[in-house]
């Protein structure tokens, strides 16, 4: 952790704040996670059940999609914004704590699980996107919808393994 007063932490923060160029990008950043949303919805609605987008702290957007194969293990897809990374990914997350440490447990032989160390709110996180042109959204929306084809098949296959 910071070894920084919290006096100096927020007069570093307002000075940030005052060109108005965090809070634009992190509207607009938003934004956009709701409508990849809405581009889930259309490409994925009699697949998926999709909740709303969630945000509210500076380091994750994202919005969850479930299936009912996903629903009876009590698991969920969440497609991820990390804006430290500024990447999209993809996160296995379980309902509650004892279904995640279960999961992880259970797909230790998967590529895509730390075996050393599960993540503190999900069963694996992998890269969607890692390089997004956030510029060009029709571009970016195609690249993460193909990426999330193709890597939810293998979790798929994975899950019905174990």
């Amino acid at each position: 952790m910071c070894n920084r007063s919290l006096n100096e932490l927020v007069s570093e923060y307002k000075k940030v704040l005052a060109s108005g160029n965090v809070q634009t990008a992190y509207q607009s950043l938003v934004v956009l996670v709701q409508g990849l949303r809405t581009e889930f919805s259309k490409t994925f609605r009699d697949e998926y059940k999709f909740a709303n987008v969630l945000h509210g702290y500076i380091d994750f957007t994202y919005f969850y999609l479930q299936n009912e194969f996903l629903k009876q293990r009590r698991l969920k897809l969440a497609i991820v914004l990390n804006h430290k990374h500024a990447n999209f990914e993809l996160r296995l997350l379980g309902q509650t704590k004892k279904v995640q440490v279960e999961y992880w447990q259970r797909l230790q032989a998967f590529k895509w699980v730390n075996t050393h160390e599960m993540p503190e709110y999900s069963i694996f996180e992998t890269t969607l996107l890692d390089a997004p042109d956030f510029d060009n959204r029709p571009q970016l929306f195609e690249a993460i919808v193909a990426n999330f084809e193709l890597l939810s098949v293998r979790v798929f296959s994975e899950l019905e393994a174990v």
